[in-house]
């Protein structure tokens, strides 16, 4: 895969979760999810295009394309997981949570991040009695 700026794989992601959520993705919604200006949101819209990740006109939707999908799907996923595991193991709120797992999904190794998911998967569909999730919940609670 492609090296892209950590800032680039965000607007991957975010076009990909408001196509999800709203149909399409449009540079005013991208803006305001992301919290940036319009025109930041037009120039790095411009450079995905010209890498071969999005089909951008102005005014009209923007579209993933395969290539594009690919890493959207990639860093959402990455995003999803990190996210599950700070609120369901280290129970911490949602939006700390989120915005944790956006700075970590750009930096954290594979081989990091596929013991994690494996770690999260096994917690989750077991029936651990040498951890207690909730235990841990409890005596750590703010």
């Amino acid at each position: 895969m492609e090296e892209l700026s950590k800032s680039l794989e965000d607007y991957l992601e975010m076009i990909l979760m408001l196509k999800n959520e709203l149909g399409a993705a449009r540079v005013t919604d991208i803006a305001n999810r992301l919290n940036v200006k319009k025109p930041a949101v037009t120039n790095a819209l411009k450079l995905l295009s010209e890498k071969g990740y999005i089909i951008y006109e102005p005014y009209k939707e923007i579209i993933l394309t395969d290539k594009g999908r690919k890493v959207a799907e990639f860093v959402l996923n990455r995003h999803k997981i990190i996210s599950d595991f700070f609120v369901k193991i280290l129970d911490l709120p949602e939006d700390i949570a989120n915005e944790d797992a956006c700075k970590v999904e750009h930096v954290i190794s594979e081989k990091t991040f596929e013991k994690l998911s494996l770690f999260l998967k096994y917690i989750l569909q077991s029936d651990i009695k040498c951890i207690d999730i909730e235990k841990f919940k409890s005596k750590n609670a703010d």
